[in-house]
């Protein structure tokens, strides 16, 4: 394994410190023999995250870890007991209210069971919102059923914590309410809005062992309790499978109880006694052992039921059936939905970065409407966009309404999701224009508001002006270990398993591997259950370096073979084990030429679609000639719109372009249709032109400024497949890359 480096452009290895003696030596005692030569890389991993010599053996060994009482949560615990006992002994019928992603889905599924040796199952029953046309947490509707239904007792999953409104509403009917949940605590001032008791582990110190629970966790913690309390001879340990996987697949920082949970509830979950994970884990070909398969299998196939349906109810059921034959059917529902939901996603994605063409210095915060986006899918695009380009990004559905309808103005609201980038706080930023919002919730990094389509200009050039002077940290991503692809495989891998499960704030670790090439590179489609094609696509390779000529599997989740650049590159990758075929195999996270301009750094030609990789550049060094062309088209559309005049040597510049060839992509601009004029020697203007060329010469000049591109980039190191372009130039790439403004 070569040394590590300070830094590697833009992508950094932090250099090693200095350990307190006997540290490497404790974390060597945690792994297998074969591995321990990984001692120093694991160490200083676990160092940088904030573990020290004492936490070390609880933290990689589970059975030396205390856990703590659920009763750590104080009067409001005692009081959930006493309120849940007393409705046992009244006969009272009692309702969940849970939430409609996978933590709250899962949340919901813990209490189900585990109130059912409290309470006979007629007594009970659980409610989950609609994702796609209701909101998270309570509402009026729901509770007035129940009321009329006879039930005298919510406890909620997942949500509650600031619905005081709602709580209130609840009580004037005869409903108490009991809140388990880890969301935004309430503001004082509404005590006739409080519920029996609230469970929320925000309310303890930000260093309690429970402070980082998750909805599903919190759940746990409360039958947890009422078993205590009631002295029932059940022990809830069948219920942490579903907890670890609430717990993983809802991103929380997985120390103290929760890493606690996790590990014991993947020990439950590899029994596999659950018909329907049983079938949910075959649909999803992987082993039911490892965190990744609930990150990138279960999780993604509980929440995409209700992306695509709405009503995830039905998820309770497979969650916790003990038929078979419904248990098979219900996984067979999830598998089609997360592959609808795969399809439409990269569609959306493409649809959205069609539309960033305009993308320039001015953009602080990326904002898109369409009435054709689904509610369900908005949140997942809006975070692979605003990792790609470095923005913020809010992505809204805007209301489908016939213009010609009377009254039709004001009628509907628009849905959006948002997600952040680097230290920005987005929450405070969309805070401060909540008079232009109907409603809006979230936290620092992600968030979901409505509003009036109306309003929806306004907001975007409010959030423009407000990000572009907001302060924004981005500090540089950073790989944990510098690696050899020789290392990638067995030795390596079981150096780092005693490290899972990975969350928030301990990362699966991101490995860098240095002057690699790419062998065998295949892009591939899936189908689904139908048969039919689905719209994501990725692709296979080796990945090879002196270490190893024959090369390591590798794969890129949402990319095709032209997005492996040529040459000599860097990768950053994750190590994962391929259940199906039984091998060691990288996940590509990111990659560049390896000899790109040292003035520019290390920069990362593209990302994984929804993976945090850090800031990735609008403008990349030793961009394919294509994207160069899109950017082109870019800075020429916002010169037509904005009248102004650019300096030649700095448009250049910005594009890594020379003068030649930056004047046949301005020849290029006037076939499509671009006047480009020269009021001064060395500076330039655009306009909109009445006329095209033919496209037969529309192609021919992108021809030679694609080709005359790779010529330099090829120069450099940088180039691509040239018989691609060659191809391109007698038929079909050139049409997908000439923009038309």
């Amino acid at each position: 394994m070569p040394d590590s480096r300070a830094n590697l452009g833009q992508w950094q290895v932090p250099q090693s410190a200095d350990l307190p003696a006997g540290f490497i030596e404790q974390v060597s005692a945690h792994l297998p023999p074969a591995s321990r030569r990984y001692a120093s890389m694991v160490a200083q991993l676990l160092w940088r995250r904030g573990i020290g010599p004492g936490q070390v053996s609880p933290f990689l060994d589970l059975t030396q870890y205390t856990p703590t009482s659920p009763f750590a949560f104080g009067e409001a615990m005692t009081q959930a007991c006493h309120r849940l006992a007393q409705a046992r002994d009244r006969r009272e019928r009692v309702a969940l209210w849970g939430d409609f992603d996978a933590d709250g889905i899962t949340a919901t599924a813990v209490l189900w069971e585990g109130l059912k040796a409290v309470f006979p199952s007629e007594q009970l029953t659980y409610v989950i919102p609609n994702r796609l046309t209701q909101s998270h947490g309570l509402n009026r509707e729901g509770i007035g059923t129940l009321a009329e239904a006879g039930y005298s007792l919510i406890v909620t999953c997942d949500t509650g914590s600031t619905h005081t409104v709602e709580i209130c509403y609840a009580k004037t009917l005869g409903l108490d309410i009991v809140v388990t949940d880890h969301h935004t605590l309430p503001t004082a001032g509404q005590p006739e809005g409080e519920p029996v008791a609230l469970i929320n582990p925000r309310s303890l110190p930000a260093d309690h062992p429970l402070a980082h629970l998750s909805g599903v966790a919190v759940a746990y913690k409360l039958i947890e309790a009422l078993y205590e309390h009631l002295e029932l001879p059940d022990q809830p340990e069948a219920l942490l499978d579903l907890v670890a996987i609430g717990l993983i697949a809802d991103l929380v920082e997985l120390r103290g109880d929760c890493r606690y949970l996790a590990q014991r509830g993947l020990i439950q979950l590899q029994k596999q006694q659950r018909p329907g994970l049983k079938h949910l884990i075959k649909q999803c070909r992987r082993s039911g052992d490892r965190p990744a398969d609930i990150s990138y299998g279960l999780g993604p196939r509980i929440n995409a039921v209700s992306r695509i349906h709405g009503d995830a109810s039905f998820c309770v059921e497979l969650l916790t059936t003990l038929d078979e034959k419904r248990a098979a059917y219900l996984a067979q529902q999830a598998e089609l939905a997360n592959q609808r939901r795969r399809s439409l996603q990269q569609r959306m994605l493409l649809e959205v970065e069609a539309r960033l063409s305009d993308l320039d210095d001015t953009t602080g915060m990326i904002v898109l409407s369409s009435p054709q986006w689904s509610v369900g899918i908005l949140g997942l695009v809006a975070g692979q966009v605003a990792h790609r380009y470095g923005r913020p990004t809010l992505l809204l559905q805007t209301p489908v309404i016939d213009s010609q309808a009377e009254g039709a103005a004001g009628m509907g609201l628009a849905r959006g999701s948002a997600r952040s980038v680097g230290g920005l706080d987005l929450y405070t930023v969309v805070q401060q224009h909540a008079h232009l919002l109907h409603q809006f919730g979230g936290h620092p990094y992600a968030l979901g508001l409505t509003l009036p389509p109306e309003n929806i200009p306004l907001l975007r050039a409010a959030l423009n002006r407000q990000v572009r002077v907001t302060p924004v940290e981005r500090p540089a991503p950073t790989a944990d270990g510098l690696v050899t692809v020789q290392d990638m495989g067995h030795d390596l891998f079981q150096a780092l398993k005693p490290l899972e499960p990975f969350g928030m704030g301990h990362p699966i670790p991101r490995l860098l591997l240095t002057d690699v090439w790419f062998s065998q590179v295949r892009s591939s489609r899936q189908t689904d259950l139908q048969g039919k094609h689905i719209d994501y696509p990725h692709l296979t390779c080796q990945i090879c370096d002196q270490s190893c000529p024959d090369g390591r599997p590798a794969i890129w989740w949402g990319h095709r073979k032209p997005d492996l650049p040529e040459g000599c590159c860097h990768a950053v990758v994750e190590l994962d084990f391929d259940s199906t075929r039984k091998d060691y195999r990288q996940r590509i996270i990111s990659v560049a030429p390896a000899n790109a301009d040292a003035n520019q750094g290390h920069q990362p030609v593209a990302s994984t679609p929804g993976v945090a990789s850090g800031e990735v550049p609008i403008r990349p060094a030793a961009n394919a000639p294509e994207t160069v062309w899109q950017q082109l088209v870019g800075v020429a559309k916002y010169l037509c719109r904005t009248e102004e005049a650019v300096e030649i040597d700095k448009l250049a510049e910005r594009l890594s372009l020379s003068r030649p060839v930056l004047n046949l992509g301005l020849e290029t601009l006037t076939k499509i249709g671009i006047a480009v004029e020269q009021p001064q020697p060395d500076w330039l203007q655009m306009r909109q032109a009445k006329q095209k060329a033919p496209l037969s010469d529309q192609q021919a000049a992108l021809y030679r400024f694609l080709m005359s591109a790779w010529e330099v980039q090829f120069q450099h190191g940088y180039g691509r497949e040239a018989s691609r372009l060659n191809n391109a130039a007698h038929g079909q790439a050139l049409d997908d890359v000439i923009e038309v403004p």
